[in-house]
């Protein structure tokens, strides 16, 4: 499956879902692990565990593949490994407190700017 077909089919599945503050990271250039990193907020820990089930749904029935799912027992954060996409699905104050969007947008050799 090509790599934007796979993003949108993520991003379809969390919208479905009303996840918040959906974003997508381009890590391509930054590990060699995954190619893109998408982040998303959910109200309750009952929603994060709907959405990443969603997620996982939609990618099979596209015929992708879910290489591993980690954090629904607690539903704080719930990992969903495609491959070539990193699916976070994160309560808000959870993904305030990791903020990994500053961190993967600052990049080897970047320091994120202190003042934003």
């Amino acid at each position: 499956m090509e790599l934007d077909q796979l993003q949108q089919i993520v991003i379809t599945a969390l919208e479905d879902i009303k996840a918040k503050d959906i974003e997508v990271i381009d890590t391509a250039k930054l590990t060699a692990m995954f190619d893109r990193m998408i982040i998303a907020s959910g109200d309750s820990g009952r929603q994060t565990r709907a959405l990443a089930r969603n997620v996982q749904e939609e990618v099979k029935k596209a015929g992708g593949q879910v290489n591993s799912v980690e954090g629904e027992d607690s539903g704080d954060w719930v990992l969903v490994d495609l491959g070539s996409i990193v699916v976070h699905v994160m309560q808000p104050a959870v993904r305030a407190y990791y903020n990994l969007e500053e961190l993967w947008n600052a990049g080897p050799g970047r320091r994120p700017d202190p003042a934003k």
